[in-house]
């Protein structure tokens, strides 16, 4: 087998196939070696094909309030006051970076989407 980049549709096919047939070979073995390999292509085709852009900063929130059943009130221990959450929330204020911190930390939205322009 020739080992060459991930550049088709029907490319990333075979290599899929390849993985599905690899997947329980024995670990130290040249089949598991080949494995590692086609799995850091397929990931590389993936991240070229299919990247994914992080969510607008306010829509991630809100995603975040919809997924645990916050409301704004919930929300004002991490913003300050109920008019700065309501202000941020309708995009009337940015985000402080003392906000980003405190949804980062205490709900685990991602500092990549908090922080997406």
């Amino acid at each position: 087998m020739t080992i060459t980049p991930i550049k088709t549709a029907e490319e990333y096919t075979t290599a899929m196939n390849n993985i599905r047939q690899l997947w329980d070979c024995p670990e130290n073995s040249k089949e598991a070696d080949l494995l590692e390999v086609l799995s850091i292509l397929v990931e590389d085709y993936e991240k070229k094909q299919y990247s994914i852009t992080p969510l607008d900063p306010i829509e991630a929130i809100k995603y975040k309030m919809e997924e645990e059943g916050l409301n704004q009130k919930d929300l004002v221990k991490y913003f300050g006051s109920k008019e700065r959450v309501s202000e941020v929330l309708n995009k009337k204020r940015p985000l402080t970076l003392r906000m980003i911190k405190n949804l980062y930390h205490n709900l685990g939205i991602s500092a990549d989407s908090l922080l997406a322009l």
